[in-house]
């Protein structure tokens, strides 16, 4: 099989996993423990899931693929460098997503997800928690889209452009779980912005330093916020 067939099937896979833990972590969680409900405990379980997908991967990329996890070779840049990206694509993420989701709540009322609402009183002041979630989704969710995929997307096909587009789109539909419109063109409009910069710069860490910033933050916000106003937020 030659590289782009296994290229093939690496991307197939790791959608495909992503997607099950996405869609069945929580069923398969409560099925092991007998946990009824979720918990801090259960969510923790489902962020432990993604590790072990990509660890999955990285062995995958290692012994069927034959070669590095990074196809990309990751450039040095100076700390200020660091801290001034990982700013401005904050702030770009940010804007971008408000102008979406105002977007959205004009054009079709949408409320605020259900999913995310019974979410929160799990993260309620466990910080352990917020923080390792945070974490998970910023080095977990870096390395598997823009670190994996969208390099491997683009040789397969020639085209950088057609890697930016599908890791993007792969990243918006895997947050399509949380039920609304918004909860995947937030994401899919960040994965833009995250593969387009990882094409130029080739630095993943900026990239995971910049995610768990945008989580972290808006994480927090909501750990403060009473719920009747997370609409507005």
């Amino acid at each position: 099989m030659g590289f782009n067939g296994k290229y093939s099937i690496g991307i197939l896979l790791t959608f495909i996993l992503l997607a099950a833990a996405m869609l069945y972590s929580n069923p398969l969680i409560t099925l092991i423990t007998g946990m009824g409900k979720i918990t801090a405990d259960h969510f923790f379980l489902s962020r432990i899931l993604l590790w072990v997908i990509l660890i999955i991967v990285f062995l995958y990329s290692i012994f069927v693929e034959k070669g590095t996890f990074l196809l990309k070779e990751e450039k040095k840049y100076s700390a200020a460098f660091y801290s001034k990206a990982a700013l401005i694509l904050y702030f770009i993420c940010i804007l971008g997503g408000a102008i979406l989701n105002t977007f959205m709540m004009f054009v079709i009322e949408e409320k605020i997800s259900t999913k995310l609402l019974n979410l929160i009183p799990i993260f309620r002041n466990n910080y352990f928690l917020i923080i390792f979630t945070c974490l998970t989704a910023a080095i977990v969710e870096e390395l598997l889209m823009r670190g994996y995929l969208q390099p491997r997307i683009e040789k397969m096909y020639n085209n950088p452009a057609i890697g930016i587009i599908i890791s993007a789109v792969l990243f918006g539909i895997l947050h399509s779980t949380y039920g609304t419109i918004s909860q995947v063109l937030g994401p899919f409009f960040i994965g833009i912005v995250f593969a387009i910069f990882y094409k130029r710069y080739s630095n993943i860490k900026i990239l995971m330093i910049c995610h768990f910033m945008i989580d972290f933050i808006a994480m927090m916000i909501m750990n403060f916020m009473d719920i009747k106003h997370l609409s507005v937020f």
